[in-house]
Parts: C-alpha cells; sequence; structure tokens
C-alpha cells in the first residue's frame, strides 16, 4: 500500500502547533470515553457473545505485561506530538482515522458485543494488584475490534515509510504495536479475533480518511475547538483584569 510521506513542519514548538495538539488529544480521549461508556449503556443487556478461539487457550496468562499494556500510552502521546508537528493535511488524515476507526467500533460494539472468561487472579505480587485494579475499572466487554490494538497499529502507519523519521523511531513504534497486540492477549483483555480485528479495521480507516472531504471535517473541528477556546480563556482574561483593577 502506497503511503504518503509526512513533511514536518519547521517550528514543531510552535503555538499553533500545540494548539492543535492539545486539541487534538483531548477529542481522542473524550471520543474513547464517548464510545465505551455510550455502547456498555446500550448494549448492557444484550447477548455477549464469546469469539474465542482454541488458539486462545494456548496463550500463557502473563501478568507482567500489563507493564506493556498500560505503558504504551505514553509512546502513543508521543506520536500524536510528532505528528502534530507534520503538516496539517497529514495530521487530520492521523487523527481523522481515528475517529473514523472509533465510529466503526462503537457501532461493533452495540451490534457485535462480546464478552472474555477472565482468570482467577492469585497471588500478592505487584503485577497481580495491577491485573486486579485493571480488571476493576475495565469491564469485560467492548472487546471486537480491540481499540487498544487499533490505537498501536494505526501510530505505526502513521510512521512507516516516512524516510524524513528516523529509522529508529520507525521500528520501534512498529515493535511497540506487536508488543501491545500480543499484551492485550497475554493479560486476558482481548481475543485473536479482537487483535485481527483491530488491525484490519486500523488500515481501511487510514485508507478512508485519506479523503479530502473527510478529513477537513476534522479540520474544521479542532478549528472550532481551537476558536472557542481562545475566546473562553480572553473572556477569562478580561474578568481577571477588571476585578484586579477595581
Amino acid at each position: 500500500m502506497q503511503v504518503k510521506k509526512v513533511y514536518p513542519m519547521k517550528n514543531v514548538n510552535s503555538k499553533e502547533t500545540k494548539q492543535y495538539y492539545f486539541v487534538s488529544l483531548f477529542l481522542m480521549l473524550l471520543s474513547n470515553r464517548i464510545i465505551f461508556w455510550l455502547s456498555h449503556f446500550l448494549s448492557r443487556n444484550t447477548l455477549h457473545f464469546d469469539l474465542s478461539l482454541p488458539a486462545d487457550a494456548l496463550i500463557p496468562f502473563m501478568p507482567w505485561t500489563i507493564l506493556i499494556y498500560g505503558g504504551v500510552n505514553i509512546w502513543w502521546i508521543y506520536i500524536y506530538w510528532l505528528v502534530a508537528g507534520c503538516e496539517r493535511q497529514e495530521s487530520n488524515h492521523f487523527f481523522c482515522a481515528q475517529l473514523v476507526a472509533k465510529t466503526a467500533s462503537f457501532l461493533f460494539f452495540i451490534f457485535l458485543p462480546t464478552t472474555i472468561t477472565r482468570p482467577e487472579l492469585k497471588g500478592n505480587s505487584i503485577w497481580i494488584f495491577l491485573m486486579r485494579f485493571l480488571y476493576r475499572i475495565d469491564t469485560p466487554d467492548n472487546l471486537f475490534p480491540s481499540i487498544h490494538c487499533m490505537l498501536g497499529w494505526i501510530c505505526w502507519i502513521a510512521v512507516r515509510g516516512k524516510k524524513d523519521i528516523s529509522i529508529g523511531i520507525r521500528t520501534l513504534s512498529f515493535l511497540l504495536a506487536v508488543a501491545v497486540c500480543a499484551s492485550t492477549l497475554t493479560v486476558r483483555q482481548h481475543v485473536i479475533m479482537d487483535v485481527a480485528g483491530g488491525i484490519l479495521l486500523s488500515e481501511i480507516s487510514y485508507m478512508l480518511a485519506d479523503n479530502a472531504a473527510l478529513s477537513s471535517l476534522y479540520a474544521k473541528l479542532v478549528n472550532w475547538f481551537i476558536r472557542n477556546s481562545t475566546s473562553l480563556q480572553r473572556g477569562a482574561d478580561m474578568r481577571k483584569a477588571l476585578n484586579s483593577g477595581s
């Protein structure tokens, strides 16, 4: 598949880039919460399916891999910053692809709700403690496709084949994408079908988002947030100045 080259902006620390980055990060986090909470609410009384395959039973349970499962978020935030500093069309393509993928995921969560059987957690190690915390805050549903795998793979798509991005970053991004897909299985958050669905969805969504009209919608959404946040900040500054002068 032909992948477009990224052309980094000259000043990645510009105010424009920072605004774009923080608004995009906010939109990505907000979209995550919306699709998970809303889909969980809408499908709470429906039949959930277990998509486990015989091969899933052969995968060992490895609690320590929660370090990869949770820690990869730091890398994704860095990739977000890297892409936000690129030519705007590429940045819009990347973030728009995520919203396309999450919208599709939401539909799957509603019309094909899935579940998983989690292992009994025994012991008092730090890894078991973290696993108990993960299982407590993350219900065993909204599994197909895996959002974790989709995000990991889409961050890899964003940098692969980009000669102006160091081979170290490209290699690490690929290795982490593979590692996070594996970790979703070894911490028993997902099954093989979920992983395959997440990877496939990321590839399809990235191709669909390579559409000027679709990416422009994302650009308009970001600009709307920036304009309104700027207006709110100016209003707050004016009130502060008036109060301090009275």
